[in-house]
C-alpha cells in the first residue's frame, strides 16, 4: 500500500473509519471490475481521496454504495463499498499513474527492472494500464491526456533542473495532475462551483505530495546515487517544510470555499491527516507508541510483516479478528513472581522461528483473515515476532485520540480552527 495519507483508525473513530474504508474497497472493487484482478495492485490511499471528494459534494441518494460479497482478503466477510463514478475516476487517476510510476523505473532501470526481459514484461504492463485508465476516464468524461502529458513533461523538467532551479518548476506537473483529478469530482457531483477551490486544493496536494516523497527519500537517493528534487535544486529542508506548511494552509483555505454534502471525512483526510503526513516525513511527529511499530528491527525474513510491496497489503480487509494483547497482570507466573512463593517468576520459553513453508502457511492465514491489516498484535508468519497491525501502527498519542477521535478538534490534537 502506498501513498502519504495514512490515517489510523483511533484517530478515525469507528464511523470515518467505515467511510474510509468503504472507499478504500471500493477502489480496489472498481479496478477489478473493469480491468481485472491484477490491476488492484495500483489501489492506494491517496488515490481515494478522488472517491471521497466526489461522495462528499454529491446530494445523499441511492447507488453511492454496495454491499460487497465476501472477500478471502476481507476475511470472508462482507462489506458496504462506496461505487459509481468517483470510485471510477479514482481507479483511471491510479492505473494512469502507476503506469506512468513503472515506465519511470523501467527508464531509471531500477532493481529488478535493470534486466532486460523484466524490463519488457514492466513496460508491457505499463502500456496496458495506461491504455485502461484511459477507457476509464474517458467513460467518466475525464481526459487522462493532462495526467499523461504531466509526466512526460516531468521528465524534462529533473533532466534541466539543477542548482538554483525554484523546487516548485519541478513540482509543477504533478500540481497541474492532481489540480485536474480533484476538480473533476465537483463535475461528477454536479456542482461546477467547486470546480475552481478544488483545482487549487489538487494542485497544493500535488505540491505536498513532491515534496513529501522527495524528502522521505532523500537519505536513500543519496546513497543510492539517485535524482531527488531537493538535492538536485539545492533546497533546505527548512524551505521545503515551509512551502508545505503554505501547502497546508492553502488546502484549508480551499476546502472553506467549496461546498460539501458531509466534508467530515474528506476534511479530516486533508487537513488533520495531511498535516500529519508532513509532521511524519520532517520527523516532527509524536508517537504514543513504541519504536519499530510493526516493521521490527532486525530486517529479517518476514517479508509479509514489513509489508514493503505496495501489493503486500492491498486488499486487507477492514477488520481484524485478534482481540488486545493479553496483559501480564491476567498470569501470577508471568512478570509478578511466583504466589506461592519459593523463588522468581517463571518466564515461559520464546517460540522459535518457522521454517520457510510453514512461514508461508501462516502468511496465507494472516491475509485471508485481515490480522496483519488491523488487528492490534499478530504474530509474525516466520519470525513469530510480535508486531502491530499496520492500521493500528499509528503515530498518534492514542490514549488523547481516543477520546476525541480527532473530528472533535480539542486542544490535544486539532490542527485547524475548523470547528468540526
Amino acid at each position: 500500500m502506498f501513498g502519504i495519507v495514512r490515517p489510523c483508525s483511533h484517530r478515525l473513530g469507528e464511523g470515518l473509519k467505515t467511510q474510509w474504508m468503504a472507499h478504500l474497497c471500493g477502489l480496489c472493487l472498481a479496478l477489478r471490475g473493469d480491468h481485472g484482478q491484477f490491476a488492484r495492485v495500483v489501489t492506494n490511499y491517496d488515490g481515494l481521496l478522488i472517491s471521497v471528494l466526489t461522495e462528499a459534494q454529491a446530494e445523499h441518494a441511492t447507488g453511492w454504495r454496495r454491499t460487497a460479497g465476501p472477500c478471502p482478503l476481507r476475511g470472508m466477510r462482507t462489506a458496504s463499498v462506496a461505487q459509481g463514478e468517483g470510485a471510477r475516476l479514482a481507479a483511471a487517476v491510479s492505473l494512469v499513474l502507476a503506469s506512468a510510476k513503472v515506465r519511470d523505473h523501467v527508464a531509471d532501470g531500477d532493481g529488478l527492472l535493470a534486466r532486460k526481459p523484466v524490463a519488457v514484461a514492466a513496460r508491457r504492463v505499463a502500456a496496458s494500464w495506461g491504455r485502461a485508465g484511459a477507457r476509464t476516464g474517458s467513460d467518466v468524461g475525464f481526459d487522462t491526456a493532462v495526467l499523461v502529458d504531466a509526466v512526460d513533461r516531468q521528465i524534462g523538467i529533473e533532466a534541466l533542473a539543477g542548482p538554483g532551479t525554484p523546487i516548485l518548476t519541478v513540482t509543477e506537473p504533478t500540481e497541474t495532475a492532481t489540480a485536474a483529478a480533484f476538480a473533476h469530482t465537483a463535475v461528477l457531483a454536479g456542482r461546477p462551483g467547486n470546480a475552481a477551490p478544488l483545482a487549487e486544493a489538487g494542485r497544493l496536494f500535488g505540491r505536498l505530495a513532491h515534496l513529501l516523497d522527495a524528502v522521505e527519500d532523500r537519505e536513500t537517493d543519496a546513497a543510492a546515487g539517485a535524482w531527488n528534487p531537493l538535492t538536485a535544486t539545492g533546497t533546505s529542508l527548512t524551505e521545503a517544510r515551509r512551502l508545505a506548511d503554505d501547502a497546508l494552509h492553502g488546502i484549508r483555505l480551499a476546502l472553506r470555499e467549496a461546498e460539501f454534502t458531509d466534508s467530515r471525512l474528506a476534511h479530516v483526510l486533508l487537513a488533520h491527516e495531511l498535516r500529519r503526513s508532513v509532521d511524519r516525513a520532517f520527523g516532527t511527529s509524536g508517537c504514543g507508541r513504541a519504536a519499530g511499530g510493526a516493521h521490527g528491527a532486525d530486517g529479517s525474513l518476514d517479508a509479509l510483516d514489513s509489508l514493503g510491496s505496495p501489493g503486500a497489503a492491498v486488499l486487507l480487509g477492514p477488520e481484524g479478528s485478534f482481540g488486545p494483547p493479553p496483559q501480564h497482570g491476567g498470569n501470577p507466573y508471568v512478570g509478578g513472581g511466583n504466589p506461592f512463593g519459593g523463588g522468581p517468576s517463571v518466564q515461559p520459553p520464546a517460540p522459535g522461528k518457522r521454517g520457510f513453508w510453514a512461514g508461508c502457511a501462516a502468511a496465507i492465514g494472516l491475509c485471508c483473515t485481515c490480522k496483519v491489516c488491523c488487528a492490534d498484535e499478530y504474530e509474525g508468519p516466520w519470525s513469530r515476532k510480535k508486531r502491530e497491525g499496520c492500521l493500528n501502527n499509528c503515530d498518534c498519542d492514542c490514549g488523547c485520540c481516543e477520546a476525541c477521535k480527532c473530528c472533535e478538534c480539542c486542544e490535544c490534537c486539532s490542527c485547524c480552527d475548523c470547528g468540526l
